[in-house]
């Protein structure tokens, strides 16, 4: 397995060279599609990329936890939480190996 990253940079970079904005033009509109995901996020939206994936919000009610440490019970706060469901093409995807691209 890789322990490459890709990074916000590697997308602005890639933007550059297939489409041909500026690097500045690349990089403001990695930065605001970025920026819209997180919004839509942040009010309680679903963001669903077609062959990709949806990323979602899900509220997580209060709970009782325990130490693994002491065994003592510790409560859990509510919270939200994000989670992600790969698509099945991104799924088959993966499990190929991206052979196929």
């Amino acid at each position: 397995m890789s322990e490459k990253t890709l990074t916000r940079m590697d997308l602005s970079e890639s933007v550059f060279r297939e489409v041909g904005l500026s690097r500045n033009e690349s990089s403001a509109l990695v930065e605001s599609v970025l920026q819209h995901i997180s919004d839509a996020l942040v009010n309680g939206e679903s963001v669903k990329i077609s062959s990709f994936g949806t990323f979602s919000i899900r509220d997580k009610s209060a709970r009782v936890g325990r130490n693994p440490k002491t065994g003592e019970e510790v409560p859990i706060h509510p919270r939200r939480v994000l989670t992600f469901r790969a698509s099945h093409l991104m799924k088959d995807r993966v499990a190929e190996g991206n052979r196929s691209a």
